[in-house]
């Protein structure tokens, strides 16, 4: 690992000091602070009160949870299950069209489509048929929007020219690989090896069909990961320059996921974890990269940092997105449901969650129903995520508690942020520190024991 002297002593101290747990805010309340007083009449009358207040004219977003790999990443800390059988196809299918017709007959109408998104687990896990088996009906009980967006989460070494096809066909213009790191001895620790030849014939393809937009994942922080691999890595990124780029910080949470006790020694220290990140952001700068938000990199021409520029930038369970759909529904275990005025997740357990689908029930294990003032701080928060700054009237300002406002001044102090009686602003230097600089408006957070809970590190 280099010297970290690039850093300077008052940003070293900084990430010592505020590179503690925290939430991502893809949710406000985040989900384990959520006051699960949502049973499934209540969730399917306040979908109902969402679709008729905004889904006319912004119609609904759909995430599909496909949950099987056919190995295990140890780094992984999404909700996955690991199988080479590849008869669990058509049973999962028919439970996740169940699970949308139930919604079917609840709207009572044919909904609007503002988008789809395909996550996992490994969604390319799937074989083209059983995805348009899944997809195709999905279509043709909907409208769709003139805008609507198409996208999926693609393993390089399983998505084929055949999955490509058919999700273009069906309307899909937007893949996302996991790429992680090119680095060899990285990839055998966590157990994702993907040959960069692999990559770059996948990236090839999608192109030469016409996806309008490939995402690559890449992940700092990962075990044996250096100056030295970090700049292999996108190095070869630059050759196949994708449209957008995720740079997202490893989070090392073994009690929650056991495989990543397997390369707990090869980490990289805080210090140096943070230096990847700047040395890879400077990298991206330089090959034209535009940064979005949290963790997020654009090219110029790209819908995402052409929202930025404008303003109308949102933010869900699935990250950063141009759609401004109020309505989120997510279909398969694990799930998670947004409609504006509440929230729902799926039991994660697939078989439970086939089970309950079949008996004729939603799957939901836990919501949260918003009062005022969560949609309030929501919004807050969501400005300060997607635009660095949010306004606020003299009540809020003047409500805040002491505790945080001492918290404000000291963010101020250390030229993180500037603020007054009308509202916020990040500053550049207070970009790194949004998590820690939202938690301040994170009412239920200080309600509650947040020791209780397991969020990765904010840095």
């Amino acid at each position: 690992m280099p010297n970290v002297a690039y850093m300077t002593t008052t940003a070293a101290d900084l990430i010592k000091k505020y590179n503690v747990p925290a939430p991502r805010y893809t949710s406000y309340p985040t989900v384990p602070l959520w006051s699960n007083d949502l049973n499934e009449s209540g969730w399917i009358n306040l979908v109902k009160k969402a679709y008729d207040d905004f889904g006319g004219k912004e119609g609904i977003t759909l995430y599909i949870h496909l949950p099987y790999c056919e190995s295990l990443c140890t780094y992984c800390g999404c909700n996955k299950r690991i199988t080479k059988n590849h008869r669990v196809e058509s049973p999962y299918i028919d439970a996740i069209l169940q699970e949308w017709n139930s919604y079917l007959q609840a709207l009572d109408t044919k909904p609007k489509l503002a988008g789809i998104h395909l996550g996992g687990g490994t969604p390319t896990f799937f074989s083209p048929v059983s995805l348009k088996e899944m997809l195709q009906p999905i279509f043709e009980s909907s409208e769709t929007l003139k805008d609507a967006e198409f996208s999926f989460e693609g393993h390089p070494n399983n998505t084929t020219k055949e999955h490509l096809q058919v999700l273009f066909d069906l309307g899909f213009r937007r893949v996302s690989y996991g790429i992680q790191d090119f680095n060899m001895e990285v990839q055998k620790a966590i157990h994702r090896i993907q040959p960069f030849e692999r990559v770059k014939e996948a990236t090839e393809v999608a192109r030469e069909i016409g996806y309008e937009s490939v995402n690559f994942d890449l992940i700092y922080g990962l075990p044996h990961q250096n100056l030295e691999t970090i700049q292999d890595t996108f190095e070869k990124v630059s050759f196949l320059k994708p449209d957008r780029i995720a740079f997202y910080s490893y989070a090392h949470l073994p009690s929650a996921f056991p495989a990543q006790k397997s390369f707990e020694a090869f980490l990289p220290n805080e210090s140096e974890k943070r230096f990847l990140y700047e040395k890879g952001k400077e990298v991206l700068k330089n090959m034209g990269y535009f940064e979005v938000g949290m963790d997020h990199f654009a090219l110029s021409n790209d819908p995402l940092y052409i929202a930025k520029k404008e303003k109308t930038l949102h933010r869900n369970f699935m990250g950063y997105t141009t759609s401004p759909s109020k309505i989120l529904i997510g279909l398969g275990n694990s799930s998670i449901s947004d409609v504006y005025y509440a929230y729902a997740q799926n039991t994660k357990e697939v078989e439970l969650f086939k089970e309950q689908i079949s008996l004729g029930h939603l799957a939901i294990s836990r919501g949260h129903i918003m009062t005022e003032e969560d949609i309030f701080r929501r919004n807050l928060i969501l400005e300060l995520i997607c635009n660095q700054e949010a306004k606020w009237d003299f009540c809020f300002y003047s409500k805040l508690g002491k505790s945080n406002w001492n918290k404000l001044r000291q963010f101020q102090n250390e030229g993180l942020i500037t603020f007054d009686s009308q509202g916020i602003k990040v500053n550049q230097k207070g970009l790194p520190f949004i998590r820690n600089i939202c938690m301040v408006f994170d009412l239920r957070m200080q309600n509650k024991e947040a020791g209780q809970f397991s969020f990765s590190r904010s840095i």
